[in-house]
C-alpha cells in the first residue's frame, strides 16, 4: 500500500481570519482557492515544498464561504461549527488505490468513512473534481482522510505561494485501531492522545497542532 501526504487542513469560523492567522504565523499569505457549494465553504491555498522541491502537496485554509448563505455554526465540515478560533484540523493522504486502502483500514477497525465525489471551480474557471472519504464531516478524530484527484490538475502544482514543510508528527493511543491504521499508512506514530503536529517555514517558522492547548506556536527564526 502506497500513500503520500496530499494536504494539511487549517480551518476557522471565518475564512479571512484563518488566512490572516497563517500569514501572521509564517509571513506567507494564501492565494484564493475556490468555493465548495455543497458544503458552504471556501478555501485558500499555499503550496508545500520539501527540501525546497515542489510537489503534489499543499496547505488548505478553509472556512465558511464569505459569499454563501451559511454561518459557521451551520457547517459541520472539519468541525467548523465548533471552532472558536482558527486551528489545524487534519490532513489528507493520497493513496495509489483509494478503494483498496479504505477496505484495508476497515479490516483494521479504523473505518475512514464512505467515498464521496466532490468538486469546486478555481478562480480561473477550471473545474476540479475528486473523490474522498468522509466521516462525521471529517472533524479531527486522529485519522487522516483519503483523497483521489482523478484527472484533475493537482492544486499543489499550481501558481501558489509556498511554505517549506519541515516536520510532521502523529500520535495515537497504543492498542487503538488508529495507531495500527497510521502505521499501515506509513507513519511511525508515538503513543499518546490523537494529535497531528506540523512544522512550517516561511518568512517565519511555526508549529501547528490539532491539540487545542498548543494549536499554534510562533517560531523564533526567520528566513
Amino acid at each position: 500500500m502506497s500513500t503520500d501526504l496530499d494536504h494539511l487542513v487549517f480551518a476557522g469560523p471565518s475564512l479571512a481570519e484563518a488566512v490572516d492567522e497563517i500569514e501572521r504565523l509564517t509571513g506567507v499569505r494564501a492565494a484564493p482557492g475556490g468555493r465548495h457549494t455543497t458544503t458552504g465553504t471556501a478555501n485558500a491555498l499555499i503550496a508545500l515544498t520539501v527540501g525546497g522541491e515542489p510537489g503534489r502537496r499543499y496547505l488548505e485554509i478553509i472556512g465558511p464561504d464569505p459569499d454563501g448563505d451559511r454561518t459557521a455554526s451551520e457547517i459541520p465540515t472539519f468541525g467548523i461549527s465548533g471552532l472558536r478560533t482558527p486551528r489545524l484540523v487534519g490532513f489528507a493522504l493520497r493513496p495509489d488505490d483509494l478503494d483498496a486502502t479504505v477496505e484495508r483500514l476497515r479490516d483494521l477497525g479504523a473505518d475512514p468513512g464512505d467515498v464521496e465525489p466532490l468538486g469546486r471551480v478555481r478562480p480561473d474557471g477550471v473545474q476540479l473534481s475528486w473523490r474522498l472519504t468522509r466521516r462525521a464531516g471529517n472533524a479531527w478524530d486522529g485519522l487522516p482522510f483519503l483523497i483521489d484527484w482523478q484527472d484533475s490538475p493537482h492544486p499543489g502544482l499550481g501558481d501558489l505561494p509556498s511554505l517549506e514543510l519541515t516536520g510532521l508528527r502523529v500520535s495515537a493511543p497504543a492498542g487503538d485501531a488508529r495507531f495500527d491504521a497510521l502505521t499501515t499508512l506509513g507513519f511511525e506514530p508515538t503513543e499518546g492522545s490523537p494529535a497531528l503536529r506540523v512544522d512550517l517555514r516561511g518568512a517565519r517558522s511555526a508549529t501547528l497542532s490539532t491539540d487545542e492547548s498548543a494549536s499554534a506556536i510562533d517560531g523564533e527564526g526567520s528566513c
